[in-house]
C-alpha cells in the first residue's frame, strides 16, 4: 500500500481507503432507500480486518449511514487502533415524517459530534466534514464558527467539506479564497469527471482530496449489464435506470481495451485511473466483504498520460449526458 500526505495536514494516508457507507446497511428515508441492502455484520468486521490487513488505514464514513451503524462498527473494530485515520460527516438528518433534511445550525454540530465521537469510540475526530453544505450554508457561517471552535477545542483535528455530487462545487472555491478547511471530498470517476478542475486548484492550493464514488455504484467493475436491476431497498435500484446503464456501458467500450493494455482488470484501471492524479489523496471505495478489499487494492498502477487526456476527453464526448441523466435520477 502506498500512502499520500492529505494537503498541508500532517495525515499521511492510504491511497486506497476504506468507503464505510455499505456497512451501515439497509436504510430507508420513508420510502426511499439510502443504503445498499441488508448486510451481515460479521462478513463487515471481516472486511475491516482484511481491508487493515492490506495496509488501509483511512476509514471514511458519516453519522447518517445506516443511522449511526457505520460508525459503531469502525468504533468499535478500531478501537485500539491507533494507526487508523477515521473522517466522518456531519448535516443529514430525518423529520418527523422521516423526509431527509439538511441541519448545519452550531447547534446540532455541537450534538452530533458527541455522538460521532461515542459511537467510534475516538476522543478526537481525524477528519470532520460539512455533508454536502451549499453556499447559503457558508455564507450563513455558523457552520464554519462551529467547526473552527471545535478544531480548538480539541473535538477535531482537520475539517473540511464533502462536496455535493453534480453541482460546479462552488462552495469549494469559496472555502479555498477564504483560506478555510484542510480537503474536499468529491466524486470522481472514468463516467462523471465534473469535479477535475476542482480537483487540480484544491491540490495546488494544498488541500487534501478524497475521491468518492470511483467504481460509480460498481457500474465500473464490469459486472453489470443494461439489464441490471437491484432491490429495492438499494438505492441503485433507481439510481442506475436502464437509461443511465445502456449509455455508461457504450462510452465505456472505448475504455475497456486498456484493461488489455495495462495487463489490469477493470475495478483496477478504473482506481488507477483516479489515483493517476497526483492531486487526489486517497480514493475510498465501498468496501463490504473481504473479497472487495482485495479487489480493491490490487493492481494499482500509473496511467499514461496520454490515456489520461484520452478518458478526460469521453467525458465531454460520451459521458457528461450520462451524468446528466444521473442527476435527474437523484
Amino acid at each position: 500500500m502506498n500512502f499520500r500526505k492529505f494537503g498541508n495536514t500532517d495525515l499521511m494516508v492510504s491511497e486506497v481507503g476504506f468507503g464505510a457507507w455499505g456497512i451501515g446497511g439497509a436504510a430507508m428515508a420513508g420510502n426511499v432507500a439510502i443504503g445498499w441492502g441488508e448486510t451481515n455484520p460479521d462478513t463487515s468486521v471481516a472486511a475491516i480486518h482484511k481491508s487493515l490487513d492490506l495496509g488501509v488505514n483511512f476509514f471514511d464514513t458519516a453519522d447518517f449511514y445506516g443511522f449511526g451503524k457505520s460508525e459503531e462498527l469502525l468504533g468499535r473494530e478500531l478501537k485500539n487502533n491507533k494507526e487508523a485515520i477515521i473522517a466522518t460527516k456531519v448535516g443529514h438528518r430525518l423529520d418527523k415524517d422521516e423526509n431527509i433534511y439538511v441541519d448545519y445550525s452550531g447547534k446540532y454540530i455541537r450534538e452530533a459530534v458527541e455522538g460521532s465521537l461515542k459511537r467510534l469510540n475516538r476522543d478526537t475526530i481525524d477528519y470532520y466534514q460539512l455533508h454536502t453544505a451549499r453556499i447559503p450554508h457558508l455564507l450563513q457561517g455558523e457552520c464554519i464558527e462551529t467547526m473552527e471552535s471545535l478544531k480548538k477545542e480539541g473535538k477535531i483535528r482537520y475539517w473540511g467539506l464533502s462536496v455535493n455530487t453534480f453541482y460546479p462545487n462552488e462552495e469549494a472555491f469559496y472555502l479555498m479564497e477564504k483560506g478555510l478547511a484542510s480537503g474536499f471530498q468529491v466524486v470522481f470517476n472514468v463516467i462523471n469527471q465534473r469535479a477535475l478542475d476542482l480537483i487540480k486548484k484544491a491540490g495546488e492550493s494544498g488541500y487534501g482530496i478524497i475521491a468518492r464514488m470511483p467504481l460509480q455504484f460498481g457500474l465500473l467493475t464490469g459486472k453489470f449489464d443494461e439489464n441490471s436491476t437491484f432491490e429495492k431497498d438499494d438505492h441503485r435500484s433507481f439510481r442506475l435506470t436502464n437509461e443511465i446503464l445502456t449509455q455508461s456501458l457504450r462510452g465505456l467500450g472505448e475504455v475497456w481495451p486498456l484493461t488489455e493494455k495495462y495487463g489490469i482488470n477493470k475495478t483496477s484501471l478504473a482506481l488507477s485511473h483516479i489515483l493517476s492524479y497526483p492531486e487526489v489523496s486517497t480514493v475510498i471505495p465501498g468496501i463490504k466483504t473481504p473479497e472487495q478489499a482485495i479487489a480493491n487494492t490490487t493492481d494499482i498502477i500509473q496511467l499514461d498520460k496520454a490515456d489520461l487526456k484520452m478518458i478526460e476527453g469521453l467525458y465531454e464526448k460520451r459521458f457528461d449526458p450520462v451524468v446528466e441523466l444521473m442527476l435527474k435520477a437523484g
